[in-house]
């Protein structure tokens, strides 16, 4: 019976990159591990599998130079790398054995390798269940085991993990071996740097001895507890339940404060713990995560910036030519002026235009420009518009004035107190709100989004328009959300109502950065009393994809697309609350179409259908940002999906309890502090 040690082992570790050669005493991690496993009496040959990839070139050739040989198989498929491994070399049984665990234990894969042989079983481990410590789990079985796994297992996990399909499987022959006292929270693994410290501590201390066992280092850890203390926190086998996207999320809470540069895009916003949080390609309404798993994006589709689908072809050959030409230089790129001459075309009260990147920046310098035009400060504003001090200022009264204005909680902690009393929110459709703040507080600027949620009432955004000129107001509307959405141009044009500025965003580049700030000449020439310039304000790619994005916009008409959709959606969203026995309310713009069911547990709702949807690949929660790649079949199909969800949440609503579906936290509504 020929045994075989096959280690699988890869540098490309997300939490911990190249953790198998970490260097203790001038060792890697990877040849502690293959010295421990030479100590074996049963294993006859020891080969280290890896990923075929020009990235563990470093790895394979540390093996070859120590006298080992590799086998180079699949990356995610490791059953597929493990089964042609044991072919190549002709194994008869398979000794599993992970790069991540150095300090394995030779006396216990000689225990398992005799059980399997004497008792002539399919398989044997020490962790099915683990009652050893993390870090020497071991797998071993049959090459006939091994073989009707891999003809046979089918799930993603079955397939990453080896032999968990022959450990689950009670048609196999098995045994487990396991000590009285259970020691498997203990952690003498490496998949965290914390990790490291601990190995490297042990390693240390036994230095130049490699044979010493399991039980040795129990005892060092009692005598000595502190040299254990870096890992405690982390759990057993939690890299193992989560996918690539979480481990590097995790990792990202560590080195980023919040875990990315968004708060929209956090995991806790959708899915905690559970969302796949980073992307490796998207097209169409399609996005693939870390591990190539594709997902149907029913929900935000990147904050609305891509109406034209993700990946555009016509943008991106556009964007691409930028890019073999050169995107910086000494001169100014001509797009830019090509690219104002656009808007203001489409925009004829306006007459002159300032690009940023970043809606923040746009609505940062709208201010800017307004302030120093109206030469006042105060500025009342109803609306969403951004990160920066001047908007935060509004809640430095110690109250949370914003909270309305779509983000409860906002903290004004770093922005200056002399800002206090200068921003003045007021609600939408409450003209005497805005009167009374006119009245009281010598207002120069009107800033305010022209629809989010509700619609005017009462001609509302022509008696805000009467009123910014009877008072001497400067009026900003701030359509970075909702341009290009239900007109080519701006909602205002609707509504036939004209601002002295206009912000927008998001969509103008189809996920690519530009904004634009356009106003009226009179107002905007003040941009040149004041200081208002940036380096990658100046880049070609954004102003290049602007000018692409509006002609494709303007050829199919992109604006009335959505909107049917849009509407259609929120038909169908009723129908089926109604079916099912429960109240829905629908609102905002019919391409940015959002739900609520009337419910004092909406929030588990909305927290379960998206946990249910993404076992469908699809992204989806209580809201969709509508493109064009959104299809009548895709549309359907996810109501085909939705429908047994709703079906649940209706008897949810009859009794049943939500809180026991829910496989992780409900999803966060607020700016929350992360750890």
């Amino acid at each position: 019976m020929r045994v075989l040690a096959i280690i699988q082992a890869r540098t490309t570790s997300i939490r911990f990159p190249n953790k198998v050669l970490q260097e203790v005493c001038e060792k890697p991690l990877i040849q502690f591990l293959l010295e421990r496993l030479e100590l074996s009496k049963k294993i006859d040959k020891i080969v280290v599998a890896i990923p075929k990839d020009q990235k563990e070139k470093i790895l394979k050739n540390k093996i070859l130079s120590l006298g080992y040989e590799v086998y180079e198989g699949s990356k995610q498929d490791v059953l597929d790398r493990y089964y042609k491994t044991a072919k190549k070399f002709r194994a008869d049984i398979i000794l599993r054995v992970t790069g991540d665990c150095p300090l394995v234990d030779p006396k216990i894969a000689d225990k398992l390798i005799n059980d399997l042989i004497k008792l002539k079983l399919d398989f044997t481990s020490n962790c099915f269940p683990p009652t050893y410590p993390d870090g020497l789990d071991l797998w071993c079985c049959t090459i006939e085991a091994l073989e009707k796994a891999w003809k046979n297992s089918t799930l993603e996990a079955d397939r990453e993990h080896v032999m968990s399909y022959i450990g689950n499987n009670k048609s196999f022959n098995k045994k487990n071996l396991e000590i009285k006292k259970n020691y498997s929270r203990l952690r003498w693994t490496i998949d965290e740097p914390e990790d490291f410290l601990v190995l490297k501590n042990i390693i240390e201390f036994f230095h130049p001895k490699i044979n010493f066992s399991w039980q040795e280092i129990m005892k060092l850890k009692k005598d000595r507890p502190k040299l254990f203390k870096a890992n405690e926190h982390i759990q057993r086998d939690e890299g193992s339940k989560n996918s690539s996207g979480q481990k590097l999320y995790k990792k990202a809470k560590k080195i980023i404060p919040g875990g990315g540069m968004l708060l929209s895009k956090r995991p806790e916003m959708f899915l905690p713990k559970k969302w796949p949080s980073y992307f490796s390609k998207a097209k169409g309404c399609y996005i693939w995560d870390l591990e190539e798993k594709k997902y149907t994006d029913m929900s935000i589709m990147g904050i609305g910036t891509n109406i034209l689908g993700y990946g555009n072809p016509v943008v991106d050959e556009a964007v691409k030519k930028v890019v073999v030409n050169g995107n910086m230089s000494t001169f100014n790129c001509p797009e830019e002026v090509y690219l104002a001459e656009k808007l203001i075309k489409m925009h004829q009260w306006a007459d002159m235009v300032k690009f940023t990147r970043t809606g923040g920046e746009a609505n940062a310098v709208a201010i800017r420009i307004a302030r120093a035009a109206s030469k006042k400060n105060n500025v009342a504003v109803c609306g969403y518009h951004g990160w920066h001090d001047w908007y935060l200022s509004a809640n430095l009264n110690n109250s949370n004035k914003l909270s309305k204005h779509l983000l409860p909680g906002l903290k004004p902690n770093g922005v200056p107190k002399g800002l206090k009393n200068t921003v003045f929110p007021f609600s939408y459709n409450n003209l005497e709100e805005l009167e009374n703040l006119i009245k009281k507080n010598d207002i120069g600027i009107i800033k305010m989004e022209v629809l989010r949620n509700q619609y005017p009432k009462n001609n509302f955004l022509k008696k805000v328009r009467n009123l910014a000129t009877k008072n001497g107001i400067i009026l900003i509307f701030d359509e970075c959300t909702s341009g290009f959405r239900q007109s080519f141009g701006g909602l205002h044009k609707i509504y036939k109502v004209n601002p002295d500025i206009a912000i927008f965003g998001k969509a103008l580049g189809n996920g690519y950065a530009i904004n634009a700030i356009i106003g009226k000449k009179h107002v905007m020439n003040f941009a040149q009393s004041t200081f208002i310039s940036s380096t990658f304000w100046t880049e070609r790619i954004g102003p290049t994809a602007g000018l692409k994005t509006l002609e494709e916009m303007e050829k199919i008409n992109s604006w009335d697309i959505i909107t049917q959709k849009g509407k259609m959606i929120r038909d169908k969203w009723q129908d089926l609350a109604k079916k099912n026995g429960f109240e829905l309310e629908c609102f905002g713009l019919p391409s940015l179409s959002r739900f609520r069911i009337n419910s004092k547990n909406f929030l588990y709702y909305k927290t379960f259908i998206t946990q249910e949807m993404l076992k469908k690949n699809f992204l989806a929660a209580d809201s969709i940002y509508l493109s064009t790649a959104h299809t009548t079949s895709i549309i359907n199909k996810y109501f085909d999906l939705l429908d047994p969800i709703f079906k649940t949440i209706g008897e949810c609503e009859n009794g049943r309890n939500i809180k026991k579906l829910l496989e992780t936290d409900i999803s966060h509504t607020t700016f929350e502090r992360l750890n």
